[in-house]
């Protein structure tokens, strides 16, 4: 198979297939990198009005966008409809200091394709015919309470009779660095209408920083071409069918119009904008610059569809026109149809044609989310001397204790949007789903923030670029076990170096976040952010330390996941009998701590987190959340198999069953299971009377059990909420099934009651491993209150089976339950076989909420149908 070969070709290095690649991100304003303020007001100082005008410090952004792995140069689209008062050249939306419910993307964009190489990408974008609603989006969303919903472009009406163009991009690959690209624009409008279609090319501005030899590159446009050339990269060609005439600027800010100073260029990085809206002399004349795009004036009938042919080239030396014939049509057909080759082999023939639309398009999601990551710490901290230096208070801020950092890389990121940043535990999420296309992606990202240039040399992992201190659940090792065994199981070196690193960030763990020495753990929000009755990240309302039942459940699956990895190396490399010998034992010292410590309360069956006060005295704080099931996660099982292969497990199993009687609640009774029926113990934080009164809430529709998957805060909390008084103070949690109405996190806090993708397939995987150990003896009632009782596995299957019900049609209906009441999305032909991967779901009906491209950890769909669809061992 032809992407079989090139993602082969790509890991061995033989061929650079993955040198380009849909790496620009969708938002480069109002990051972190690109902030310089005193305090940290990432959104206030570059904001989106200056985005047009602003060069960059760290990286680019653009619509449809392709670069190089080192950002050297980007392309993107840039659509103007004749009325708005600025190009459409990035997706609009509103920052944590505009919307309702924090940031919000208002633009309406899809990630429809892509193979792993990018070898074939499609894209896809509804442009409005009308004049872009920005000014009524800011003030009907700054009006609006938490209380109200987001006020949405499709709520403007802009969309009424379809008068949108849609717009479709898609690349082809002819080479590593050679790229095929057909603009397909539609008016779906009943009128006539003036599409100005601008595809761009420019260079990232690495010379205006002061740095030592940094030379301006150039470019030079000529009709239907634009020639960059540029000292490392050689040449940079984009030829376009037809003669469009060539906009030449520069990629430097306008100083005049942000600031009323004298900028470095008469034609600055709004030149094209201005020339083609206001008619000014900002382009240049001469045809030179380092931004440039072909200028396309389309007149096109109602209902008329007209496609672009383009072909972008590197090369170190000039090149003839590029073949826009029936070479560039051959190499288009050619990669559509490897696509559906590559797919028709990846993705499981039991799965529906529904879901391996879903199942395609949640790749397509992952694969465009990567972006190209620049972010020296240091270098930021101090700036650059070609600039005004930062105000000294920055020096005490943000990430000082980072400085090592330096970042220089293509990364998965969790939304291109809302999060153009990677997180730690996300990324750990990205990499299972990835695994099943590009496993030596996955691989070398998990191992990327393990490097020294990104662990802390304590040995934490950086969390996010907001806060690179803050703590993340401990997920690495689990995604790489996951990434492992995907792999086909074989690749001990992979195994072997994430190994070794995460002992260091294991232990970081245990000095840092467990403050007693008990056993039990810490670690502040751990990404669940507004779940509890106050901020777990802030200072505690009163003296003490809050003890979690997740930051415990974590850290048992973290000390359970090492044995397992230790077990598999050991079976090759008796060296790490060792270390799996230690890690079993750690795993028994924290799920015994969490009873002795008063974690679980026997009378509620379930965990909770408690508050330990300096004179002794305990506070339970009863909220039932997902904070007390993560515990169900900390589960695996030891074969005889491996327990005769290894006696020295096998034998310290035995001496703490018969000398530390405490542990036998963890350390389970040999008994007959898996798909060889042979003799294995479980170890897991609960027991079999545990799990199963713990079920009993998990499956309750009256507390976690939704339509679609597991809530995080029981139902139960809607008329009851949880108060507890401290500090002469009451803080107060209820159950909310959509964005949270309390700020009380910041941002996007929402996690009061809305259905989650990563602790829903946790808690999934979990049932599948108990079901392995118990098997058909041990049922549930499934629902609880229905009097009727199912195994395990027919319990994960059905909660799967609902989790993807989110995105495929209903049998009945013909709608998919995450685009809830809004019937453009679920009825129109345009719109309803496009899907989002929203970053949560309303706990009762399903509708999408949150990021809508968070494609990363939503992406965990592709495993749910892997693991359902699947054949299985009998």
């Amino acid at each position: 198979m032809s992407e079989r070969v090139r993602l082969a070709q790509a890991d061995s290095g033989e061929q650079p297939w993955r040198a380009w690649g849909p790496y620009l991100a969708e938002r480069a304003w109002g990051t972190v990198r690109e902030d310089y303020s005193e305090h940290g007001t990432a959104w206030d100082y570059f904001p989106h009005d200056h985005a047009r005008s602003r060069a960059y410090r760290w990286n680019e952004d653009g619509m449809a966008g392709l670069c190089d792995d080192r950002q050297t140069f980007a392309f993107a689209l840039a659509l103007w409809n004749g009325k708005d008062p600025i190009l459409k050249e990035r997706m609009f939306g509103l920052g944590g200091d505009g919307g309702n419910h924090g940031e919000d993307a208002k633009d309406y964009w899809w990630y429809q394709d892509s193979t792993p190489t990018h070898s074939w990408m499609r894209w896809r974008y509804h442009y409005p015919q009308a004049a872009f609603p920005y000014d009524q989006l800011v003030r009907v969303n700054g009006a609006r309470s938490r209380n109200e919903a987001e006020y949405e472009l499709v709520d403007t009406g802009i969309f009424d009779a379809d008068r949108f163009w849609a717009v479709t991009v898609d690349y082809a690959k002819a080479g590593p660095t050679d790229v095929c690209i057909a603009i397909t624009v539609s008016n779906r409008g009943p009128d006539p209408a003036v599409l100005h279609v601008l595809p761009t090319l420019w260079f990232r501005n690495t010379w205006s920083w002061g740095l030592p030899n940094r030379q301006a590159p150039t470019m030079t446009g000529t009709p239907g071409r634009l020639d960059g050339q540029h000292r490392s990269l050689g040449h940079i060609t984009l030829d376009g069918q037809g003669a469009p005439v060539a906009l030449m600027c520069d990629n430097e800010t306008n100083a005049q119009r942000l600031w009323g100073l004298p900028g470095r260029s008469p034609y600055p990085k709004d030149g094209i904008n201005d020339h083609l809206i206001h008619r000014t002399p900002t382009v240049n004349p001469g045809g030179v610059g380092t931004k440039g795009a072909l200028h396309y004036r389309l007149w096109m009938g109602a209902g008329e569809t007209r496609t672009l042919r383009l072909r972008l080239t590197q090369s170190d030396r000039p090149l003839p026109p590029a073949d826009l014939g029936d070479g560039w049509a051959q190499v288009m057909a050619a990669r559509s149809a490897e696509a559906d080759d590559f797919f028709a082999e990846v993705l499981p023939e039991a799965a529906t044609d529904e879901e391996k639309s879903v199942a395609r398009q949640a790749v397509a999601g992952l694969m465009w989310g990567k972006q190209f990551y620049h972010f020296d710490v240091k270098q930021w901290l101090r700036g650059d001397p070609g600039n005004a230096p930062p105000p000294p208070g920055r020096r005490y801020g943000r990430n000082n204790g980072w400085r090592h950092m330096n970042s220089f890389d293509v990364i998965s990121m969790p939304d291109p949007w809302e999060y153009p940043w990677y997180a730690a535990w996300d990324l750990a999420f990205h990499c299972v789903s990835i695994a099943r296309v590009d496993p030596g992606f996955a691989k070398s990202q998990l191992l990327l923030l393990l490097r020294e240039w990104y662990m802390h040399p304590n040995g934490q992992i950086p969390a996010y670029e907001w806060s690179f201190s803050d703590v993340n659940p401990p997920v690495h090792a689990w995604a790489a076990l996951q990434v492992f065994r995907i792999d086909g199981g074989r690749d001990f070196d992979f195994l072997s170096r994430i190994m070794h690193k995460l002992l260091l960030n294991f232990t970081w763990w245990v000095n840092r976040k467990d403050v007693g020495g008990n056993n039990v753990f810490e670690g502040g929000f751990l990404g669940l952010d507004n779940v509890g009755p106050f901020d777990r990240s802030a200072a505690l309302p009163v003296a003490g330390v809050l003890e979690q039942s997740d930051g415990t459940g974590w850290m048992a699956m973290y000390a359970l996941n090492l044995l397992d990895m230790a077990i598999i190396l050991a079976l090759h490399d008796r060296a790490y009998e060792d270390m799996a010998t230690k890690f079993f034992e750690h795993f028994t010292y924290i799920a015994e701590a969490a009873y002795r410590q008063g974690l679980w309360d026997e009378e509620d069956s379930f965990f909770y987190d408690v508050l330990r006060l300096p004179d002794g005295h305990k506070v339970p704080l009863k909220a039932r959340s997902i904070v007390g099931l993560l515990p169900l996660a900390a589960t695996t099982r030891l074969t005889s198999e491996t327990l005769n292969r290894l006696p020295e497990i096998n034998a310290r199993v035995r001496w703490m069953l018969h000398h530390q009687g405490e542990f036998g609640d963890v350390i389970s009774a040999r008994r007959l299971g898996g798909a060889d029926r042979r003799q294995q113990r479980l170890l897991s934080m609960v027991g079999q009377d545990q799990l199963l009164r713990i079920l009993a809430r998990l499956l309750d529709p009256e507390e976690f059990l939704s339509p679609y998957g597991l809530r995080t805060l029981s139902r139960a909390h809607l008329e009851k909420p949880f108060t507890v008084s401290l500090g002469g103070s009451d803080f107060t949690v209820g159950y909310e099934p959509a964005e949270s109405t309390s700020g009380l996190f910041g941002g996007n806090s929402n996690w009061r009651g809305p259905v989650w993708m990563p602790v829903n397939y946790l808690l999934i995987q979990a049932l599948r491993e108990y079901a392995e150990f118990y098997g058909a003896d041990l049922k549930a009632e499934y629902p609880t209150g229905s009097q009727s009782k199912a195994g395990l596995t027919e319990i994960a299957d059905d909660l799967s089976r609902r989790l993807i019900g989110l995105f495929v049609p209903d049998p009945e209906t013909g709608r998919r339950p995450i685009y809830g009441a809004t019937d453009l999305f679920q009825t129109h032909p345009d719109w309803k076989d496009l899907i989002a991967f929203p970053e949560y779901f309303n706990g009762d009906n399903g509708a999408g909420l949150g990021a809508w491209h968070q494609t990363g950890w939503t992406a965990l769909v592709i495993d749910l149908v892997f693991n359902l669809r699947s054949p299985r061992s009998t």
